[in-house]
């Protein structure tokens, strides 16, 4: 009989797949190395039994012990399924801009999940890699993983991942392509191929809001370079220790819309579901064609699921939200079409100016329109009430009429949207759509930026 003794024995040998209709402007064989295969759905199963492993031989990791990290998901999925297997309970530090999928899986597999902000410091005591520090000193037993810096991370891929690859491509391979966040598979697999060919080059995938691509290039550390980005799993605002910068032949950037809209051009163009990481590298290697030549054996790698991202970059209204998909905005009724089913919110010109600042705190909006029993005949915005408090610290309880200016100009469904711009000006913040059935839609400034591509 043929089996496993655990699912941790099926960890690695993941298939190397050609990719064709994605990366036919590239003049050279491009082959993926598909992580998901692996029981986690991703590259990340592999650096979690060694990293475990090694501290457990080493007696960082005691019997019984709760293994701690912060992680942007996909480490704490390997790290979940070695500590079932071994008893081990696992704390996962983990961003907000995780996807609420990775949460779930995590949670799914036994994990405690802790979540921290996005937007602040690494050495912010709120920061995902100073709660893990912390929780760390708190556990009793406990041992912090410390991904970025253990290197046990890239001795994995030096193992595993770099010798798979290169008995896959029999020796051929002249590159290799990988978005780069802890260092660890870059470094390992960069390590290993450069041992047995020097001239293979290794090239990086980086993020806007990342640091990694200018320091590899001047030696800088530029903190103005650091930002919140969206894309997961690549880029950091830190220099990890499995960073071997020397290994590394180039970086490429790659923006967040980019990433995201090649995510999903992979799964309807080659069928391989994976995740955003993978997008970014496409992508990247699209802008790095010009170094592939005919004979070229290229392989990039796919680091996990597209599970993980079924709520983000696989949902077309969170990509919308985003204006990351390409939709053809030309009239008024493209800018709404999103919300037309959305009731107008009025008030009349005998209500009083509190009954308008209610309704603007209730709905979260800034302009309403001013009705009476023929129609609109007004407006009101935030700064006109706001012009008026001061004046008038009485203003609340007067009627809407005292205080509002004039009504919003009314557009057709089909009007150009150059023309709806040109009536946003100083003294007018939304222009209203006539719905041809008796109704209207407003459409405001922020509307018009959110159709901008």
């Amino acid at each position: 009989m043929d089996f496993s003794k655990n699912i941790l024995e099926t960890i690695g040998n993941t298939p190397l797949v050609k990719l064709n209709k994605i990366v036919a402007e590239i003049d050279a064989l491009v082959l993926a190395k598909v992580e998901t295969f692996n029981p986690g759905n991703s590259v990340k199963d592999r650096m979690a039994v060694k990293m475990i492993e090694d501290a457990e031989a080493d007696g960082r990791l005691k019997p019984g012990g709760t293994i701690i990290e912060g992680t942007s998901g996909n480490t704490g999925m390997g790290l979940a399924l070695v500590a079932i297997i071994k008893g081990y309970k696992l704390i996962c530090v983990i961003s907000d801009k995780q996807s609420k999928e990775k949460m779930d899986i995590l949670r799914a597999v036994g994990a405690k999940v802790v979540v921290c902000p996005t937007d602040v410091e690494p050495t912010d005591p709120r920061s995902y890699y100073s709660v893990s520090k912390r929780l760390a000193e708190e556990t009793p037993n406990s041992w912090y993983v410390n991904q970025y810096d253990n290197m046990s991370n890239s001795l994995a891929h030096y193992e595993q991942t770099g010798p798979e690859i290169w008995k896959q491509t029999d020796g051929k391979i002249t590159h290799f392509v990988v978005g780069v966040g802890t260092g660890g598979t870059i470094s390992g697999v960069g390590r290993y191929l450069k041992e047995k060919n020097p001239n293979i080059k290794i090239w990086g995938i980086d993020t806007y809001g990342s640091v990694f691509k200018k320091y590899h290039e001047t030696g800088i550390f530029d903190e103005n370079e650091i930002y919140s980005y969206i894309t997961e799993g690549i880029g950091e605002d830190i220099l990890p220790k499995n960073v071997d910068f020397s290994l590394i032949d180039g970086f490429t950037k790659v923006t967040d819309k980019d990433a995201a809209v090649y995510t999903r051009k992979i799964a309807l163009e080659e069928a391989i579901f994976v995740g955003n990481s993978a997008g970014a590298c496409i992508k990247g290697l699209l802008q790095l064609k010009e170094h592939f030549k005919p004979d070229d054996v290229v392989v990039v790698l796919f680091h996990d699921s597209g599970s993980r991202y079924v709520g983000k970059m696989f949902n077309d209204d969170w990509m919308r939200e985003r204006g990351f998909l390409d939709e053809n905005i030309t009239k008024a009724e493209d800018v709404i079409k999103d919300h037309i089913d959305k009731q107008l919110i009025v008030v009349r010109t005998e209500e009083l100016v509190s009954h308008a600042i209610e309704r603007m705190r209730k709905y979260k909006i800034s302009q309403i329109p001013v009705v009476d029993i023929n129609g609109f005949v007004g407006s009101v915005d935030e700064t006109d009430l706001f012009r008026s408090y001061v004046e008038d610290k009485n203003v609340a309880e007067k009627p809407i009429k005292d205080v509002m200016g004039k009504p919003f100009p009314i557009v057709k469904l089909g009007t150009p949207i150059e023309e709806v711009s040109k009536l946003f000006t100083k003294e007018n913040d939304a222009v209203l759509v006539d719905l041809e059935n008796g109704n209207h839609h407003i459409i405001t400034k922020y509307d018009i930026i959110g159709s901008i591509k």
